[in-house]
């Protein structure tokens, strides 16, 4: 079993900064891709920023340059800087994970979200 538990969430003023961490935690065996996606009220859910296990980064074109994402092979974690936030950025975020456990078993594991705000 394996879980994702993010952080860092809240309501921030527009062109305020936001950081959102994720832990993986579980019969880990390795990672592939993390990414971060969201999802507004009466959206789909979007991706926002993903990462490859080597580091190789793509991001949503409304993030660019705005929104930073890294992650710790050692730790399981993934981070999501997000400076110039603007209300459009309004969303719950989720975490996602491709992950190899010990039993080989291969699975795209979600995290249960974190609310975010951007507003005066």
């Amino acid at each position: 079993q394996v879980q994702l538990v993010e952080s860092g969430g809240g309501l921030v003023q527009p062109g305020g900064s936001l950081r959102l961490s994720c832990a993986a935690s579980g019969i880990i065996f390795s990672i592939y891709a993390m990414a971060w996606y969201r999802q507004a009220p009466g959206s789909q859910r979007e991706l926002v920023a993903a990462i490859s296990r080597g580091g190789s980064t793509n991001y949503a074109d409304s993030v660019k340059g705005r929104f930073t994402i890294n992650r710790d092979n050692a730790d399981n974690t993934v981070t999501l800087q997000m400076n110039s936030l603007k209300p459009e950025d309004t969303a719950v975020y989720y975490c996602n994970a491709d992950v190899l456990d010990y039993t080989r078993y291969r699975h795209v594991y979600w995290g249960q979200g974190t609310q975010v705000t951007v507003s005066s």
